[in-house]
This record gives C-alpha cells, structure tokens and sequence, in this order.
C-alpha cells in the first residue's frame, strides 16, 4: 500500500525519511489455523519465539517494510485455557509498536450448516485501541468478526483514523453474504479506507476461508478485490493511498452523528 506523499515524523514512529512510504498488511491469523482447538491451542507461542513473526521481523528490517499480520499468542493470565487473537503492528525497524487483541468473537450455528465457537479457544480483548501512525496513514485495528459492528468502526473515526483494517478468515458461508455489504458498510459510514486482507481456500480438512481481500475507498468504492475460495491462488494487491480523498469526502458529505 503506497502513500505518494512526503514522509514526515508523524508517518510512524520507528521510520524514517529513507524508508519506503509503503506497508504490508496481512490476514487475520496469518501464521495458522489449526484443525482442533487443542491444535491450535498447543501452536501458539510468544512472539519472542515464534519462527513465524521472528522471520517477519527479519524481513520487514531486511526491506524497510512495515508489516501488519494477525496471529495467535499465549494468554497472559496463567489460569487461561485459551489464546488470544491479535494483530500486530511491525515498524520498519523490526519494532512491534501496536497490538489490539480481537473483541468480537465468532460464534456460529448455522441449521444444516456449519457450527463454530471461537470463545471457547479465543479469550476476547477488552479494548479498542486509539489509531496509530503508518507511512500510508492514521490506522485504526480491528479483526474479522469485530466488521460486524460499527461503534469501534465510529469511534475509531473520531480519534482520527483515515484507515480501518479488518483482517480476516472469514467463512464462505458468511462471507457470500455478508462480507463485501458489511465492508462498504464500514468504509461509507466512517468516510475512512477500509484494508481487509483475507484468508483464501482450504485449511485443513474442516476449514476453509471465503477470500475476496479488498481494499475500499471513504466513497465506498472498492478498489482491489482478489479472488475467492476457488481460485486456489494466492494474491496480493497493491493501492495507492489517497488521504487527501479522505478530507474531501468527510467535507463533502460531512456525518454530524445526533445522540
């Protein structure tokens, strides 16, 4: 994601005016989805440790990129019997600055169709994070199931968030339905960018993902969209990042909330 304008200070804190102005944001749970919950319990490990955030540190240090990944972590309560799911902010610099744990768990019971209970693995967060610096803007942290709900999505736009990032693996079930109205949804209402990097294809044999990451304008536009659950591919896509149309849009129709 490329923002085309100078760099300042401001842009994130670990970068500097010789970096890309570009960031790298990823799935939510972009190092594994385990076939059981004992499975993906006995996978999670500190970041300290983890090979898979250690070599993305490695890397964003390796090509001045900031990275943005969802992953799996210990609780940090040792009476816990579950995991917390995250998204984690990596400077340029290799530097973890942000992590927002996911408030909205995913439980589903779908009559002659799938059943899952994410509680029963993922302890929930408590907290909606204040949006931070990047290179390509002010980003507000969400995850998957939180897009279900727009008062994080709102509250974020009041602290100033131009970007709203909803990493995911979403269902094809769910996703068929619901995915792209509740994006545009999120991006309409809060005028902002909406990055949603999502997981694509078969996990394992009980698991499969929806697809369809896509990247939406403030005017609800979609601007990238990769492929769905059949295309057996995996893509990336590339945006430039107009924040100006973000202050031009919140002028033009400019949402004065009465409560």
């Amino acid at each position: 994601m490329v923002k085309n304008t100078p760099w300042t200070p401001e842009d994130g804190a670990g970068e500097t005016p010789k970096m890309a102005r570009a960031a790298l944001f990823l799935p939510e749970a972009s190092d594994y989805i385990g076939s059981s919950p004992a499975e993906s319990k006995s996978l999670a490990q500190p970041v300290t440790t983890s090979p898979f955030v250690q070599g993305l540190i490695q890397e964003a240090q390796h090509h001045h990129l900031p990275i943005s990944v969802g992953i799996h972590e210990p609780s940090s309560d040792p009476t816990s019997s579950r995991i917390k799911n995250t998204l984690i902010y990596i400077t340029a610099t290799g530097q973890i600055t942000q992590r927002y744990q996911k408030l909205h768990l995913f439980d589903l019971d779908i009559p002659d169709g799938p059943t899952m209970r994410e509680s029963d693995i993922i302890e929930p967060g408590r907290e909606i994070l204040p949006p931070f610096p990047t290179p390509v803007g002010k980003v507000g942290s969400q995850i998957c199931f939180d897009l279900r709900f727009p008062e994080p999505a709102l509250a974020l736009k009041r602290q100033g968030a131009e970007i709203l990032l909803y990493p995911s693996a979403f269902m094809p079930e769910t996703g068929a339905a619901h995915w792209m109205a509740l994006l545009r949804a999120r991006a309409i209402e809060s005028e902002s960018y909406v990055f949603a990097a999502a997981q694509v294809g078969w996990h394992n044999a009980k698991r499969r993902s929806y697809g369809h990451g896509v990247v939406i304008d403030p005017w609800g536009k979609v601007v990238v969209e990769l492929g769905g659950e059949g295309t057996g591919e995996v893509e990336v896509g590339f945006v430039d990042v107009d924040l100006e149309k973000v202050e031009r849009t919140r002028k033009m129709v400019p949402l004065l909330r009465r409560t």
